[in-house]
């Protein structure tokens, strides 16, 4: 199979978190609608996350915020976007670059989207070379066979 040089998955996540940006957008101008609401989940330590000390030691991983009743100042950018939402009564600034977010999902309307995201760790570990696998006795694929390819490994979940 030919190697894709143009990143597709990447291509189609990029325009995705798109959905996401425009949905804030919205809210941003237009105040939520109808019952909408979202849940946004994002990696707390990924790069350009701003959050009080305080939510990332209860959050070191992940956290998931929910816009809905209480939330304020929401500025969305074309790489991240910031809210005001209450903890325990306190106010809390919090900014989320696009490329942080993990999840994002509306349930009046049962729509979600996942995301994958490069976490200082996984970073890391992917900059590790493969272990070498051991060379195993294969016979090559003779002219004109079929492969039977699952169409799942394609598709986002």
């Amino acid at each position: 199979m030919a190697q894709d040089l143009y990143r597709y998955d990447k291509m189609v996540e990029n325009a995705l978190r798109g959905v996401v940006r425009e949905a804030l957008s919205r809210a941003a101008q237009e105040g939520l609608r109808g019952g909408h609401h979202f849940y946004i989940g994002f990696v707390t330590q990924a790069p350009g996350v701003v959050v009080p000390q305080s939510l990332l030691d209860q959050y070191p991983e992940e956290m998931t915020i929910v816009v809905q009743h209480q939330f304020w100042d929401l500025e969305v950018r074309p790489e991240s976007f910031s809210v005001t939402l209450s903890f325990q009564r306190r106010p809390e600034r919090l900014t989320v670059p696009f490329s942080a977010v993990r999840s994002f999902a509306d349930p009046s309307v049962q729509f979600g989207l996942q995301f994958e995201v490069a976490t200082p760790a996984s970073a890391q570990a992917a900059a590790l070379p493969a272990p070498a696998k051991p060379a195993e006795a294969e016979e090559p694929p003779q002219r004109g066979a079929a492969e039977v390819v699952a169409l799942d490994k394609f598709r986002k979940r």
